[in-house]
Parts: C-alpha cells; sequence; structure tokens
C-alpha cells in the first residue's frame, strides 16, 4: 500500500501547540508535510497575498516553551515543517506549487486555538484554508478547540482527530465539500454529533483602545449570540452539551431558491 501524503496548516502559526500536536497525531496516518504562517493569522479567512512577495523556508527549530510532554506520540511516517510569511490560504497556495510532490490524500488545519462553529467559520484563517483546499478538491477538514489557552491539553480529543481523519482518507468527501469539526472543553467527550451551522451574530464589537498620539484607536472585540440555543441539530448545541461537532460544509453558495423567482422578475423581456 502506498504510504498516505497528509499536509497541514493553521492560523495561529507554526509555533503553536495545536498544529504540532495534529502533525503528530496525522503522522499515524501517513507522510506529514506542514506550511504554516511564520506567526499568527487569526481572522485571515480566505485572504491572500497579492501586493508583496511571500517568504517561505524549511522550520526546524520550536524556542520559547518546549511543550513536548504535551504532545501525544508520533506515528512512524516523517513530518516536514516550513513556514511561509502570507496568510492561511497562501501556505495552501504556496505549498501545491512549491513544497509538495503530490497531490494530498487529506489536507487538515488546526487545531485551532478559539472554536470556529456557527457564523465564526466566515472569519477563520483555519477554515479559510480549508476553503482554499477544497477549491482544489483535496479532502479536507478544519478542527477547532473552544479555547483561547496557549497551552490547552488537546488529549481528550486524540481519538476524535484520527477517527474524522481516517474516515475521509478512507472514504473521501464528496466533491467541494469539506468538514469543519469544533470541540469543547471537556476532560472526556460524549461522543459526536453531526449537524448544522447555528444562526448566530456577533454585537459589541469595539472597545476603546489608547493611542498615544490622541486619535480614535479600538480593540476588536465583541460578544457571540447563539440566536437559535434550543435547537439540537447545530453545531453550537453540540458542543454546548459536551460533544464534538461535525458540520459538513458546501463551497457553492448559490441561494438555489431564489433562482426561478429571480429569473422570472428580472430575466422578463
Amino acid at each position: 500500500m502506498l504510504m498516505k501524503l497528509i499536509f497541514i496548516t493553521n492560523d495561529d502559526g507554526v509555533q503553536a501547540l495545536g498544529i504540532r500536536t495534529l502533525a503528530h497525531l496525522m503522522s499515524r496516518l501517513g507522510r506529514v508535510v506542514v506550511v504554516a504562517p511564520d506567526s499568527a493569522r487569526s481572522g485571515a479567512g480566505c485572504s491572500i497575498t497579492p501586493t508583496c512577495p511571500v517568504e517561505l523556508s524549511a522550520w526546524h527549530a520550536f524556542d520559547g516553551q518546549d511543550a513536548n510532554d504535551l504532545l501525544p506520540e508520533k506515528g512512524e511516517y516523517p513530518i516536514e515543517y516550513y513556514t511561509c510569511s502570507g496568510t492561511p490560504v497562501d501556505c495552501v497556495k504556496i505549498a501545491s506549487e512549491q513544497v509538495l510532490d503530490a497531490v494530498p490524500d487529506l489536507m487538515v488545519s488546526g487545531i485551532n486555538h478559539g472554536d470556529n462553529a456557527s457564523v465564526s467559520l466566515h472569519y477563520s484563517g483555519t477554515v479559510g484554508a480549508v476553503i482554499e483546499a477544497t477549491l482544489k478538491r483535496w479532502p479536507a477538514i478544519a478542527y477547532s478547540l473552544r479555547s483561547m489557552e496557549k497551552l490547552p491539553d488537546f488529549s481528550p480529543y486524540y481519538d476524535a482527530i484520527l477517527k474524522v481523519a481516517s474516515h475521509v482518507l478512507s472514504q473521501g468527501l464528496p466533491p467541494y465539500e469539506c468538514l469543519n469539526v469544533n470541540f469543547p472543553v471537556v476532560d472526556e467527550l460524549r461522543g459526536i454529533r453531526v449537524g448544522r451551522m447555528a444562526r448566530g451574530e456577533w454585537s459589541g464589537e469595539w472597545a476603546d483602545a489608547h493611542h498615544p498620539h490622541g486619535k480614535r484607536a479600538f480593540w476588536l472585540t465583541g460578544r457571540f449570540t447563539n440566536l437559535e440555543p434550543d435547537s439540537q441539530d447545530t453545531d453550537y448545541y453540540a458542543l454546548d452539551k459536551g460533544y464534538t461537532a461535525v458540520t459538513p460544509l458546501h463551497l457553492d453558495m448559490t441561494a438555489y431558491g431564489s433562482l426561478d423567482k429571480l429569473k422570472g422578475v428580472l430575466e422578463e423581456g
């Protein structure tokens, strides 16, 4: 059997514990190639870097606090690390043409520090990278944890991460579909639930910030409101109840229900 090729990126940067955890887990399933931003790009969404050159380099050292005691055991397959000065989407694009020697059997992004459930996935660089991979017709999964801690305990989620990845490796995904996987902060998961995006909204999104020259300045902040907290088929409900939330996403954003109505009104004459 040929060795599987697994590509990994994130939006928290190459030194984040989440991506190193994901790389170690995926090395149990195949050869791993990581191309990640050289620093955090949270909130990058599907953005790209069209106005300046993007740098790419091999990465061999993790400085700062050594988190080896927080990492799962590596698998039998090798891991290669590269850093990119661009966005998560840039990482996918540059890996495709300048790093990878074959089409990946699987692309995974994360593990993001902070959930990307409901409408938050639209802002996410973690999900943006998966969308780019899906446009290239690579099977792709985004993983996120509902915690902003720098060094969270990812161990309760190892089995679920591997279960979802193994399923996609063996069964694939429909064209232009990907998976968005979110984890609650729990000591033990209750299981996996597959559901849709909850409808939600952000409010109170700006807080005053001090500016040394007296200009108006603000920090982006905000409060999220789940607009359907009692709907049991959503990602937020699953997270609130202690389950892994798996949401299949389709990249075709066409509102098919409006096609005929608009044709009848706008194409007349």
